[in-house]
């Protein structure tokens, strides 16, 4: 039980920083991310921030169970 209750507490950590920065970076966005805007639609798809995300988060569980064996 003991493990479990850190990984929540390290993923609400993960997540409320994940809030703070929408909060504050809102038009943050990376080169490569897809915008399209006509007259009264815009869509946004965030191909590169998302790949970016997720070779960090794959780097980092990695590093965690690489040092917890």
């Amino acid at each position: 039980m003991r493990e479990l209750g850190k990984l929540l507490i390290f993923s609400g950590l993960l997540l409320a920083l994940a809030g703070l920065a929408l909060v504050f970076l809102p038009r943050w966005r990376m080169p490569g991310d897809i915008v399209y805007r006509s007259k009264n639609f815009t869509f946004y798809f965030p191909i590169v921030t998302c790949l970016l995300l997720s070779a960090a988060l794959t780097l980092l569980f990695w590093l965690i169970s690489y040092f917890r064996r």
